[in-house]
């Protein structure tokens, strides 16, 4: 589970500093749009969209704006029209890639991704080239102060969890992506507050990057598309030490 660890580390982090970029926002809003329009505008009845207020709650988003976004999902106010597309790919030292966006511009949009795996020196695959190396699962941080190990643990497994890491910060829980309501509720039902709560796409194996240089391109590669608007979800299966990490922020 170590690459699994370290890719929720480095997304959570990710995530806090997009936020400061204030993109998280227009990331969201592109979200609830979409669910609402797909599985309607009742979250009760749409557990996409249910996830994506969530999500915009965490965030801190205004209740007016994730309304807004709900109607113009569901075509009560007029909006721009999304689609969902994804891709597939390698950045250096052969690490897979899968990029998931929503876009109003396919064209636009698979032109510059595209541009990014090659100004980054990766290379852009066909569909199916990489997705076989991941698997979709439901992903919990928990704080460490939001109880003790043994508690936290035993609240997740009841609630259907099968699998659970205590990280530095945080404990981490993983869990099918069909029993992914199930344990969020068991874990508020325990009073146990989830740091975030997403579905991913989880690397099956992982590839270890121990050179600096590498590590730097590999993660100017996924920070460039996750920069990009259209993109919403960046997965990878890299697995960099915290001893490289440290060197490569120290670098910049």
């Amino acid at each position: 589970m170590s690459g699994h660890s370290k890719w929720a580390s480095i997304k959570h982090k990710k995530g806090a500093l997009d936020a400061k970029r204030g993109k998280i926002f227009t990331k969201l809003i592109r979200e609830i749009t979409v669910a609402a329009k797909e599985g309607g505008g009742k979250p009760d009845a749409n557990p996409r969209l249910r996830l994506a207020i969530q999500k915009g709650k965490e965030a801190n988003m205004p209740a007016d704006n994730i309304e807004r976004a709900i109607k113009k999902g569901t075509g009560e106010l007029e909006g721009t029209v999304y689609e969902s597309l994804s891709f597939e790919g390698y950045a250096p030292a052969g690490v897979a890639v899968i990029v998931e966006g929503l876009t109003d511009n396919r064209n636009r949009t698979t032109s510059e991704v595209r541009s990014i795996f090659s100004k980054r020196g990766g290379n852009l695959g066909s569909p199916g080239s990489v997705a076989f190396q991941f698997e979709r699962k439901g992903i919990f941080l928990v704080p460490k102060d939001a109880g003790d190990e043994d508690t936290v643990m035993a609240a997740a497994i009841d609630a259907g969890a099968e699998d659970f890491e205590a990280q530095e910060e945080f404990y981490e829980i993983t869990c099918p992506v069909q029993d992914f309501d199930k344990v969020r509720s068991g874990l508020a039902a325990k009073n146990i507050k989830t740091q975030s709560a997403e579905l991913s796409m989880i690397p099956k194996n992982t590839m270890k990057v121990d050179d600096v240089e590498t590590a730097k391109k590999v993660l100017a590669l996924i920070e460039d598309l996750e920069d990009n608007d259209d993109v919403q979800n960046v997965y990878a299966n890299f697995d960099i030490s915290d001893e490289v990490l440290k060197k490569v922020e120290e670098s910049k």
